[in-house]
């Protein structure tokens, strides 16, 4: 998609609510960075440079040539994320993309569980250098309460609330950083990336030293998630302002650590030191503000990843609301108050920011790994040369690898916990994935023209009670030649003959388009004036009316003549009462019988769990629920071959 569309305009509104929504997170790191980088170690002058150069060519190399630079590229019709990207490369015969992509979204969104907790904690307990017995939790906590309960109202209404915020923020930053950097100029030598490699590689604790390092960077995934609500163009030009001011912060923090290296104590905030102590508390209220912020640019990710999964049948449907008419407002009640659930048990569980300091950092590695794989992989179905492909292959797996196993040893210190969420939700995304691939395997379809005679002797045989004037079943499956899922012919004919006057069999297409707000359909007549196979076009971003829209179908069809819209009881089509309408969804369940592999029957039992949870279809169409059916009909596998059976026969009858 162009970058001049209409949602893609640069204008200064645009790159507010972009500061706003997409640079919370990482432009909050300042924060911790550099104090975690001189906890880990002695300062000294080669890990207080060494340290900034790492912060240096991190930014440079991971969030602007990865992500700003080339990861925007790789926009599906102006939506960002790591399952745009697979929607990209999905045609790809290799297996492994998906599960790449199923590995990343996982990974991030555990990460959601612990970057609100540890923000808003990290920032309120702040507030003890006046109120050194202020209780904090319960603070933390309705601070959590207000932000998520926020969501609903969109992320350009918070855009518009948090942009003007963290335009203050980085520009507050910036000034106390050139502040220290008029005193100390040197501290430019550390652009050198020699100093970061002697740090690296001199030092005995320079290794894990790039666990802190790694910090600097991880709102890089959620800026490639967050495409949608802002476009690239937005992203990439308020980049420029933030990386500067991030990284005139940061070396003003180096270059104070330099000049008071033997009174720096043990965890202490180096970038509190740069504040002149008449604004301390007002800065203190400005990084509160900010580090809420921060979780805004994950949760708003989050909600992009859920939407891109659902689109790509790797998740369970969803209530999405649209609360906004700007592209990519998207709003997922379910996901939203799962993630509240999941940090406040954080918060309770960890108590402060202190403790959850383990556990920050570990997912979002393996996001990052994933995503590079797949980027490789689209750069390389877009053509380009293989060179390319391997210079920035060997770039990007070194620094993320290094990156990756600098931060194992979170594991034993709490980051075990992101990774059991992350693995629990790999776990259900994938068998999710594995059931639905079962299950198609194992389904038929079949050719509505095959089915016409049979169509017309079950409308005639008056033997049959009449079920319904019109019976409307929503079939799943469409291809160019109207075909339906045997199922549906399972429940007309076989499982109870189900007799009409009229038969339609409805699917909803719904494209990847996000601006294709014109409703198309097209209808394909099977028996003129008896059976009809609908299909109807939504862009992913309507609402979709499915009972409003077949009404006016219907309409249409009957002022052309192709169907008789009144209804044929006689005592009812005397006073021009329309045609009673009936909905069948067919619900495909595992039979007891199926002798599936132990595997697949986990399979199947996780999926039909989440289908229990999934949005009813029937509420995401719009649907008169008095007029709608849910038919349960047996789904057949691997039937057991060894069961012998023969009849006996009694002697003497």
């Amino acid at each position: 998609m162009s970058e001049k569309t209409k949602d893609n305009k640069i204008h200064a509104a645009g790159l507010l609510i972009t500061l706003g929504i997409i640079f919370g997170d990482i432009g909050t790191s300042p924060l911790y960075v550099l104090r975690a980088i001189i906890s880990e170690t002695q300062p000294s002058r080669d890990i207080i440079l060494g340290g900034a150069s790492c912060i240096f060519w991190t930014l440079i190399l991971v969030t602007t040539f990865k992500y700003v630079i080339l990861a925007l590229r790789a926009d599906n019709k102006g939506e960002g994320g790591i399952f745009a990207l697979y929607g990209l490369v999905k045609h790809h015969p290799a297996k492994w993309p998906v599960i790449a992509a199923l590995m990343g979204c996982a990974a991030l969104i555990a990460d959601g569980f612990i970057t609100p907790p540890i923000s808003i904690s990290s920032a309120v307990e702040g507030l003890n250098v006046f109120f050194p017995k202020l209780p904090t939790l319960p603070i933390v906590i309705l601070i959590l309460i207000l932000l998520f309960s926020f969501q609903q109202f969109g992320t350009s209404v918070i855009g518009k609330t948090f942009g003007p915020i963290m335009f203050i923020w980085f520009s507050v930053i910036a000034m106390l950083g050139l502040r220290q950097i008029f005193l100390f100029p040197e501290i430019f030598v550390a652009l050198n990336p020699m100093y970061a490699i002697k740090m690296l590689l001199a030092n005995p604790s320079g290794f894990w030293i790039l666990g802190a390092v790694f910090l600097c960077t991880t709102g890089g995934e959620a800026l490639y998630a967050d495409m949608g609500h802002c476009g690239k163009s937005n992203i990439r030009i308020s980049w420029s302002f933030v990386l500067i001011c991030l990284l005139l912060n940061y070396f003003g923090q180096s270059a104070w650590a330099l000049m008071h290296m033997s009174t720096i104590a043990p965890g202490s905030s180096i970038f509190y030191a740069i504040v002149p102590k008449s604004y301390v508390p007002f800065v203190i209220i400005l990084a509160t503000m900010a580090t809420i912020i921060a979780s805004q640019a994950l949760i708003s990710g989050c909600f992009t990843l859920i939407s891109e999964a659902i689109k790509q049948r790797l998740w369970i449907n969803l209530k999405i609301d649209y609360p906004a008419e700007m592209k990519g407002q998207i709003y997922i009640p379910a996901i939203n108050w799962m993630l509240f659930f999941g940090c406040v048990a954080i918060v309770l569980i960890f108590k402060n920011s202190s403790n959850m300091e383990a556990v920050y950092g570990l997912a979002i590695i393996v996001d990052m790994l994933m995503t590079s794989m797949l980027l490789l992989l689209f750069f390389r179905l877009e053509g380009y040369p293989k060179w390319i492909l391997v210079m920035l292959g060997c770039m990007f797996f070194t620094i993320e690898t290094a990156f990756l196993f600098s931060n194992l040893r979170k594991f034993f210190y709490g980051g075990w916990v992101t990774l059991v969420i992350g693995a629990t939700i790999f776990l259900l995304l994938y068998s999710l994935r594995r059931a639905r691939q079962i299950r198609d395997t194992y389904t038929q379809m079949t050719d509505l023209e095959s089915m016409k005679h049979m169509f017309i002797d079950l409308i005639n045989d008056e033997q049959i009670p009449k079920e319904s004037t019109n019976l409307v079943f929503m079939s799943k499956r469409s291809k160019s030649n109207p075909q339906i899922d045997t199922h549906i012919i399972y429940s007309i004919f076989r499982n109870r003959p189900r007799r009409a006057d009229v038969y339609w069999f409805v699917h909803v297409d719904i494209l990847d388009e996000p601006h294709a707000y014109e409703t198309n359909y097209y209808v394909k007549t099977i028996v003129p004036e008896k059976v009809f196979f609908v299909r109807l076009e939504f862009g992913f971003k309507i609402k979709h009316k499915v009972n409003r829209l077949f009404n006016v179908i219907v309409d249409d069809m009957v002022k052309n003549g192709e169907v008789d819209g009144y209804s044929r009881y006689p005592s009812m089509r005397e006073h021009k009462i329309p045609a009673d309408f009936k909905f069948i969804f067919i619900k495909p369940m595992v039979s007891e019988d199926n002798d599936l592999k132990k595997r697949n029957k986990i399979f199947m039992n996780i999926y039909e769990f989440l289908m229990k949870l999934s949005y009813p279809p029937e509420k995401d169409f719009g649907l008169d629920v008095s007029n709608i059916e849910t038919e349960e009909i047996p789904l057949h596998f691997h039937l057991p071959t060894e069961l012998e059976i023969r009849r006996k026969h009694h002697s003497g009858q």
